[in-house]
């Protein structure tokens, strides 16, 4: 893959990589990429946790509603495991 850019992106590039200990210009992007990956990720768990949140009224759950939902998971990966 090649890219394309200004020569005040690739001095800034090149700085970033003697700044922060990276062995390469790949090494140094491939973090940049990592660390995208990592933030939306984060942005799409916080946008489903709010949409959770905003999706109707509370229900508190007992310890036996826990352990019912365990069950039934267990239940379901033991049926998974069988087939």
């Amino acid at each position: 893959m090649n890219v394309s850019l200004p020569d005040t992106m690739r001095d800034y590039i090149e700085q970033q990589v003697k700044a922060g200990g990276y062995g390469s210009i790949s090494e140094y992007i491939r973090d940049l990429i990592r660390q995208d990956q990592k933030r939306k990720t984060k942005e799409h768990l916080e946008t489903l946790l709010l949409e959770g949140l905003d999706s109707g009224t509370l229900t508190l759950m007992s310890d036996r509603d826990w352990t019912e939902i365990r069950q039934t998971v267990r239940d379901k990966l033991d049926r998974q495991e069988h087939e």
